[in-house]
Parts: C-alpha cells; sequence; structure tokens
C-alpha cells in the first residue's frame, strides 16, 4: 500500500508543477492540512480544505514566478510518506531565483493527501514517522 501513497505524492507534486488548481484539489483530501511552521516562512500558516490550498498557492504566485517543486526522494512509512523535496522560483519583483531545501511528511488516506508537515531538515521529518536518517 505505501508504495502507491509514494506515487500519489509524486502526482500531487506534478499537479503543483502544472499550476492546474483542479488538479491540485483532485489530489488533495476536502479536509486537507497544511502546516507550513516559522522555521520555513516568514509567515507561517495552516492551509485547511480546498480554500486554504487555493489561498497557500494564490500567496506564493503574489511573490514568486516559475514556482516548481522537485521532488528529490521518497520514503514509504504504512499511511505516510517522507519527501525531500528542492523547491525553486524567482522573485516576482526581482526575477532572482530562490531555491530552498525542505523535506515533508505526507499523510495519504483512501487515495488523497490528507495532511502535510513541512520540516526544516530530513532528520525532523523521520523522527515524526519514528525513523532515524
Amino acid at each position: 500500500m505505501s508504495q502507491q501513497n509514494v506515487e500519489i505524492v509524486r502526482q500531487g507534486f506534478e499537479a503543483f508543477n502544472s499550476g492546474d488548481m483542479g488538479r491540485i484539489l483532485a489530489f488533495a483530501h476536502p479536509d486537507f492540512e497544511a502546516v507550513v511552521p516559522p522555521e520555513l516562512s516568514a509567515e507561517p500558516d495552516t492551509y485547511r480544505g480546498h480554500d486554504g490550498i487555493r489561498r497557500y498557492f494564490q500567496s506564493f504566485q503574489d511573490a514568486m514566478d516559475e514556482i516548481r517543486f522537485h521532488p528529490e526522494r521518497f520514503w514509504d512509512v504504512g499511511q505516510s510518506v517522507v519527501a525531500v523535496v528542492r523547491l525553486t522560483a524567482k522573485g516576482k519583483q526581482t526575477a532572482i531565483p530562490v531555491e530552498q531545501r525542505i523535506s515533508q511528511v505526507w499523510t495519504i488516506r483512501d487515495g488523497k493527501a490528507t495532511r502535510v508537515r513541512t520540516y526544516a531538515s530530513l532528520s525532523g521529518a523521520l523522527e515524526a514517522v519514528g525513523l532515524a536518517e
């Protein structure tokens, strides 16, 4: 089951990179929750449901262009998937390239993403699911 969950998360990143909100929302459960912690954002927040997903992407697109999620590695952990992701973009006003490497823990239920928690380090994400780096 978990390898299937890895493929679901991989397809989710493809949806993000497509920019197609319909595809993005189809990937996420209506009760979806995303947590962006203060160590990774000047505006930490929790985004809930499909409205939260729209708000997240809109706030990102207000500040950045050429937003791309590059998943680099996955760990399948039962109902969860740990992903190492390189995020790239360009500042909308400055065109300065931005790159950030993050780790995430995705929770999958009934073929849809129900939660994602983002971590500044791989060790933090692995620890959250009971694994060691």
